[in-house]
C-alpha cells in the first residue's frame, strides 16, 4: 500500500518529480566531481611515490619530509644498505627540466634519477627498464609519450639550465612506464648518474663532485614493520630522517591545504543537498494535507503514511543520484588528460552511498509532519 501511494504520486506529478531529480542530479555530479578533482589532484602530487616499490623513505634530517630540500651523502645509501631488516635500497634524485618537443609546444617534466634495478627504478609496459649506470638513455612514462608522439627508440631532447646557459642533451628512449606524475608533472627516468649531469644546476662546477640523492627508497625484509625500521634506521644512521611513503606525500607543501579545501566544498555540498531536499519534501507535504488528512480519516494508519512518504523520498533520491552518476562519468570521458580527474572506486562508493542517505535523511521533516496532520483539522472541520 505505501509503495502504491508514493509512486502513484509521482506518476501524477511527473513533471515536478523530474525536475527535482534533476535538482538532486545536479547535487550528486557536483559532490562526484569534487571528489574526482580530490583524488586527481592528489594522485598528480603523489603517483610516483605511492607506486615505488619500497616501504620506507630516508631524507635528510631537518627537512621536514621535503624531497626537492633533502640531500643526503651517497655514503648514506651504503651505511643503510647494510643494516639488517634492509631487503634493499635506492637511491633517487629529483628536478626538474623540459623536453624539446618537434613541431610542437615545449613540455616540462619531472626528472628522476634512479639506480637501475634498485627501488624507484619504474616497471615499464614497453621497451625495457634502465638496465645501466652511466648510459644516455630514459624511460617516459605514458603522458609523456601521449603528449609528445615520442616512442621507444625515439631521441628526446631536454632543455636543462647549467650556469646561466641552457644546455641540450640527447636520450635515447628505451622504456615507457605506466603514468608516474610526480608535483603535478609527468616523469621521465634516467640513471642516477647521468640526472646528476644533466639536472639543472645554478652554478656549473667541476665533474668530480660527489653524487648527491634527494632520498633513498628502501625496502624492508618485513614490509609490515615501519615503525619500528624507521626508528631502528635513524638510530644507526646519522642525521637522517624516516618515515612511510604516506606520511611522506602527505608532508609535501599544499597537499593537507588542497584536500582540506576540497573536502570542506564536499561537505558543504552535502549541507545544502540536505537543505534542498527537506526543504522540498516539506513543501510537498504542506501542499497535500489535505489528501493525508482523508487517507487518515479513512482508517490509513501512520505507519503506512510513514511509509509513503520515505519510499517517495528514497525512489526520486535514488532517480537523481543515477542521473547525476550518469552524467559524471560521461562527462569525464570527454575531459583532456591534462584535467586531473580521478575516479576512486572506494571515493565514489562512499559519494554515492551518503547521497543516497541524504534523501531520507533531509525528508525526516515532512514524514514528521506528515504524521502530525489531524484528519478533522486537514479536512477543515
Amino acid at each position: 500500500m505505501a509503495l502504491y501511494l508514493s509512486f502513484k504520486e509521482i506518476w501524477r506529478n511527473k513533471s515536478r518529480f523530474t525536475l527535482f531529480s534533476l535538482v538532486i542530479a545536479l547535487i550528486t555530479f557536483l559532490v562526484l566531481f569534487i571528489a574526482a578533482l580530490g583524488e586527481g589532484l592528489a594522485s598528480a602530487n603523489k603517483e610516483y611515490l605511492d607506486n615505488l616499490e619500497a616501504q620506507l623513505l630516508v631524507f635528510q634530517d631537518g627537512v621536514d619530509y621535503s624531497t626537492q630540500a633533502s640531500r643526503l651523502e651517497y655514503n648514506t645509501l651504503k651505511n643503510v644498505r647494510r643494516l639488517p631488516g634492509v631487503a634493499d635500497v635506492g637511491a633517487i634524485g629529483f628536478s626538474n627540466t623540459t623536453i624539446l618537443v618537434p613541431g610542437g609546444e615545449d613540455l616540462d617534466v619531472s626528472l628522476v634519477g634512479v639506480e637501475a634495478g634498485k627501488p624507484g627504478s619504474p616497471s615499464v609496459m614497453g621497451g625495457e627498464a634502465l638496465r645501466t649506470r652511466n648510459a644516455k638513455v630514459v624511460v617516459i612514462d605514458s603522458l609523456v609519450a601521449e603528449n609528445t608522439g615520442l616512442q621507444v627508440g625515439d631521441q628526446l631532447t631536454i632543455k636543462s639550465a647549467q650556469g646561466t646557459e641552457d644546455e641540450l642533451y640527447s636520450l635515447t628512449i628505451v622504456g615507457i612506464s605506466a603514468s608516474q606524475k610526480y608535483f603535478f608533472q609527468n616523469s621521465i627516468f634516467v640513471p642516477l648518474q647521468v640526472w646528476d649531469e644533466i639536472q639543472p644546476k645554478a652554478v656549473v662546477g667541476s665533474t668530480d663532485q660527489p653524487l648527491i640523492p634527494n632520498i633513498l627508497a628502501v625496502r624492508l625484509d618485513n614490509p609490515t614493520d615501519l615503525v619500528s625500521m624507521s626508528l631502528f634506521l635513524e638510530s644507526r644512521v646519522k642525521d637522517i630522517q624516516v618515515t612511510d611513503i604516506k606520511t611522506a606525500y602527505q608532508a609535501s607543501p599544499g597537499y593537507a591545504q588542497q584536500q582540506g579545501t576540497l573536502n570542506t566544498m564536499k561537505g558543504f555540498t552535502f549541507l545544502i543537498g540536505v537543505l534542498v531536499i527537506g526543504g522540498f519534501f516539506q513543501i510537498q507535504t504542506l501542499q497535500k494535507v489535505p489528501q493525508i488528512g482523508m487517507l487518515k480519516a479513512i482508517g490509513t494508519p501512520n505507519p503506512v503514511v510513514a511509509m509513503a512518504a520515505i519510499l517517495q523520498i528514497i525512489l526520486v533520491t535514488v532517480f537523481g543520484v543515477a542521473i547525476g552518476t550518469a552524467t559524471t562519468f560521461g562527462m569525464a570521458l570527454g575531459l583532456p588528460s591534462a584535467v586531473p580527474v580521478l575516479f576512486s572506486g572506494t571515493s565514489i562508493a562512499v559519494a554515492v552511498v551518503a547521497l543516497l542517505l541524504i534523501g531520507p535523511i533531509g525528508g525526516l521533516v515532512s514524514v514528521r509532519l506528515a504524521l502530525k496532520i489531524e484528519p478533522l483539522t486537514a479536512l477543515g472541520m
